[in-house]
């Protein structure tokens, strides 16, 4: 089993590498042909991550990801009707390391996202970065993830009778760097164009908490003023991505590797309708304010369930 989880947890980070090896070493094979053609292809299908994608629903229904789901395991908890009439979206916290809560209940059919919410359709945003890796972008869009530029989730919103939510790890790569275990400091506090989004296209907006995200991994001690941080937070602006120093167990040893630990992951969420197609400065901060309480009132509600302290609250930065 432990194998298994294996494979599933790292056909993300080395695939997008992977694949990027195999197109460039088709060209000086008797094969360069397929990379060829596929350029030509990817030419082509330039766009498509920023038209809805091209979701494949046998990839999410594959067996691998109810290992992934049992390995934690990760349960999607319903507290909050959705009415697929509308638009959605799903502000996800926290990010964590492996983004495992979010993978697993919008990208694949594992956790019965699909029978919780029917009519409803995620669409899980990504770093544009990803798919710019040949072949791997194709896998990407065959789960529903897109690339999450203002264009490509606006796309998604505008489309007519509803059904389509939209999930936007609000915190991003930065965040990353904040995934202790036992931490819930989320980069909130001056985030509010997903907030502007939601309002402009008349989208209800769901704050999403998934407890245990930040437990599945150590990271290396980085608090803010350190060298270590200062040198993660400007190769972030850089590259675009993060690079928490973070370890776990292993495939067979539970003392050292980057196999996540084995902690349960419950996601949670709640509606909040925010509508005004033209928000003025004021308005977008006071419900980014009612944003940030709601989310504060569904971590307290069920933080008793999943053993958090009572007094230990989100922070926000």
């Amino acid at each position: 089993c432990s194998r298994r989880v294996y494979s599933a947890l790292n056909v993300l980070f080395p695939s997008a590498q992977c694949c990027i090896v195999l197109f460039f070493g088709l060209l000086f094979t008797r094969f360069w042909l397929l990379s060829v053609l596929y350029a030509a292809w990817w030419f082509i299908d330039w766009d498509t991550p920023s038209q809805g994608g091209r979701r494949i629903h046998f990839m999410c229904k594959l067996p691998l990801w109810r290992y992934m789901r049992d390995y934690f395991p990760i349960q999607l908890l319903k507290t909050a009707e959705l009415d697929p009439r509308q638009n959605y979206v799903l502000g996800f916290h926290p990010h964590g390391i492996l983004v495992a809560g979010a993978f697993a209940n919008f990208c694949t059919y594992a956790t019965g996202f699909c029978n919780l919410y029917p009519g409803l359709t995620p669409y899980l945003l990504m770093l544009p970065l990803w798919f710019r890796a040949p072949f791997f972008r194709d896998y990407l869009m065959s789960g529903g993830r897109h690339s999450p530029t203002q264009r490509h989730a606006s796309y998604l919103l505008r489309r007519p009778g509803g059904g389509n939510a939209v999930v936007i790890a609000v915190g991003g790569a930065p965040e990353a760097l904040d995934a202790h275990p036992g931490a819930y400091t989320l980069q909130l506090a001056n985030k509010k164009g997903f907030v502007k989004l939601a309002m402009e296209h008349g989208a209800h907006l769901v704050p999403v908490f998934s407890f245990g995200e930040n437990e599945l991994f150590d990271q290396v001690e980085n608090p803010r003023g350190t060298w270590l941080r200062w040198i993660q937070e400007r190769l972030q602006r850089v590259m675009g991505i993060s690079l928490p120093l973070f370890h776990a167990r292993g495939v067979f040893q539970y003392s050292f590797g980057l196999m996540p630990y084995r902690k349960p992951i419950h996601t949670v969420g709640e509606s909040l309708s925010l509508r005004n197609k033209n928000p003025s400065d004021d308005e977008l901060d006071d419900l980014h304010e009612l944003y940030i309480d709601q989310l504060c009132k569904l971590f307290e509600e069920h933080k008793g369930h999943y053993g958090i302290p009572e007094d230990r609250h989100l922070t926000f930065v």
